[in-house]
């Protein structure tokens, strides 16, 4: 048997203390696979977001592009009307329009009349003289309600500002030979949707009391709803005949 050295022994020591030295290998947790509650939470996550783009979508759809649409609609049909116009007096068309809507507190410039008040000729940017419940007179008849919806958001959003409109403010509407001055007397802030009294040749809910030439404008209430319906009533105080230039009334300078 071979003799063991001290050399031999001092090696052993020093391997003996190099393996106590080195720590003991770790094990790596093995991933576990997500239960059903968290990957049904995930799922309902990423749906929710999905859902969340497709509306903001369809916001900027409803309450911006078409504006961009109805207005660019809205322009050609007026174009048309003035075109016309151009040709001199004649009798009332009400193809493409019958004539402007001038509302200063409103702001945004002249809006275009036409007949019917359905989503298919307002959306196209436009006021619309009612049909039905209740017709509509015309500004050039002796008397009764020249009455008048557009949307307040959305599709032109002819009638957004209606709020700001006050008593003793004008309305003016441009009929192919004359101005029709109106002035504003009383405001319904809100109402039924249902509430077709408010169109009535004489409103009596303006306090009118007599027949005269009235101007009705409609629109809903609140904004971005169609709950209520927002009502402002003018009555007419004069007519000035369309000149060559076409020099609008005093109120619209």
């Amino acid at each position: 048997m071979a003799a063991t050295t001290d050399n031999d022994e001092e090696q052993t020591e020093e391997r003996s203390e190099e393996q106590a030295e080195k720590p003991a290998p770790s094990r790596t947790p093995r991933p576990r696979g997500r239960g059903p509650i968290a990957t049904a939470v995930s799922v309902f996550g990423e749906l929710l977001i999905t859902a969340g783009l497709v509306l903001g979508l369809f916001v900027v759809y409803s309450l911006w592009w078409t504006n961009v649409v109805a207005d660019r609609e809205a322009n050609k049909q007026g174009d048309r009307v003035r075109d016309r116009w151009a040709g001199g007096p004649g009798e009332l068309n009400t193809k493409d329009g019958i004539g402007f809507l001038h509302v200063p507190a409103m702001g945004g410039g002249e809006i275009l009349v036409t007949k019917g008040t359905g989503a298919k000729e307002l959306n196209h940017g436009v006021a619309g003289y009612y049909q039905d419940p209740i017709k509509s007179a015309l500004p050039q008849d002796k008397e009764g309600n020249f009455t008048l919806a557009a949307h307040r958001d959305g599709h032109g959003a002819k009638f957004h500002k209606i709020d700001k409109i006050k008593k003793g403010d004008a309305i003016v509407f441009e009929s192919r030979d004359k101005w029709y001055v109106y002035k504003v007397y009383s405001t319904l802030p809100e109402t039924s949707k249902y509430n077709v009294n408010v169109l009535d040749p004489v409103p009596k809910e303006s306090g009118a009391k007599k027949p005269g030439r009235y101007i009705t404008l409609t629109t809903c209430t609140p904004v971005y709803t169609s709950n209520y319906r927002y009502v402002v009533w003018g009555e007419l105080e004069r007519i000035e005949k369309v000149d060559n230039k076409r020099t609008p009334p005093a109120e619209l300078d």
